[in-house]
């Protein structure tokens, strides 16, 4: 399951999941590693918004953000 997929003019596609945890593993993943298998070329990249602070890579493409990082501008 993945909670939102983004796709732009191009054909690239972007999903997002959101989970109210302030801790990730891989396991958190699999919805976003399957779009990746599915989608081949066409997926761009995976994020999770979470309510933990750090940004942290979780592979290629596949991503973890802080929820509040929405609302920062850099």
């Amino acid at each position: 399951e993945v909670d939102i997929i983004l796709e732009d003019q191009r054909g690239r596609i972007i999903g997002i999941e959101v989970k109210a945890s302030q801790s990730l593993n891989r396991k958190d993943f699999t919805g976003l590693q399957t779009l990746k298998t599915i989608l081949k070329q066409q997926f761009h990249r995976g994020i999770i918004l979470y309510t933990g602070t750090e940004s942290i890579a979780f592979g290629k493409n596949l991503h973890a953000l802080p929820i509040q990082a929405l609302w920062q501008t850099q």
